[in-house]
């Protein structure tokens, strides 16, 4: 028996030990100790960047999570440079990938930064132990570009194993942070995933106060699911209630003019989505919002999941 908790396998009538990467890492996420150290490059990531420098590197203009795009690159080219090392007359062109791969590893960190500094603590956490494994990463990198330059080829390839070794241990951490934790994952689609495919009754459109969000709900797999509903006069936007970065309640949310767009505002986070769209117009979230079909029946209010999401 799993006990992921605890990271531990029963055996028979005993228990064994099994330290997976998933148990080493669900410890990790809970050091609070870490906290004093971090809470300061956090505060200093926030600080530092202005909204609309954050919102590049966020990916909000994008519409997807920026970093996992430019993370690609170095992890490419130190791969791609890895394999062609093994081969002696390609390795001038490795040191070349090996080179990109450095160029590229620092978009990357700084879109990572961004993203990191919006998150929960226990990601927060294990982003640290990420951006360290990935800093001693980068060092091996430029330490064999280093060795390549004085002729000591044979030191510069057992540099950039090693620097491989350690990147891939920082992109599982990565992955764990993505996939376990659902960093950069939008948690308004999971709650969309729930909703039932049928017309739900929100009320009278009376009922709704004017350009105040307001919680409904929708039946969905024996669970309600939270809706956030906004008036406009006849018109009334629906959202998945639940903030597509990290599950903000957005019928506590307000409503305001960001760049030009109405938008429904999280109020933990300040991500701001186009009411007539779901598109976010500013970060942290990089993901738009699940918004439902409206229509207007006998004074009523009903909005279900559009065709795509059904």
């Amino acid at each position: 028996m799993w006990d992921r908790s605890r990271g531990i396998v029963a055996v028979r009538n005993g228990y064994r030990v099994v330290m997976s990467l998933l148990g080493i890492l669900d410890r990790v996420a809970d050091v609070t100790t870490f906290d004093k150290a971090i809470e300061p490059a956090r505060q200093a990531v926030q600080s530092t960047l202005p909204q609309a420098v954050k919102d590049v590197l966020h990916g909000t203009w994008l519409g997807h999570p920026l970093h996992p795009v430019l993370a690609q690159v170095p992890v490419g080219s130190w791969l791609s440079a890895g394999l062609l090392d093994a081969l002696p007359p390609l390795r001038p062109a490795a040191t070349v990938l090996i080179g990109t791969g450095v160029a590229a590893a620092v978009p990357a960190a700084l879109t990572g930064a961004a993203d990191w500094s919006e998150q929960s603590s226990g990601v927060r956490r294990l982003g640290a132990l990420h951006a360290v494994a990935n800093s001693v990463a980068l060092g091996l990198y430029v330490s064999s570009l280093a060795a390549r330059s004085r002729g000591r080829g044979t030191l510069g390839r057992v540099l950039s194993y090693a620097g491989l070794g350690v990147a891939s241990g920082a992109a599982a951490i990565g992955g764990h942070m993505a996939y376990a934790e659902s960093s950069g994952a939008s948690h308004a689609a999971t709650a969309a995933r729930a909703l039932a495919p049928d017309w739900i009754d929100l009320g009278p459109l009376d009922d709704l106060p004017e350009r105040r969000p307001v919680l409904r709900t929708g039946r969905g797999n024996g669970v309600a699911v939270p809706l956030a509903a906004v008036r406009r006069g006849t018109r009334v936007d629906v959202f998945i209630g639940t903030c597509a970065h990290l599950s903000g309640p957005l019928h506590e949310g307000a409503v305001a003019e960001i760049r030009g767009h109405e938008c429904l505002v999280c109020p933990l986070h300040g991500s701001a989505f186009d009411l007539a769209t779901g598109h976010p117009r500013r970060g942290p979230s990089a993901d738009p919002q699940e918004k439902l079909e409206v229509r207007m029946e006998a004074g009523r209010v009903l909005a279900r999941l559009p065709a795509h999401q059904r």
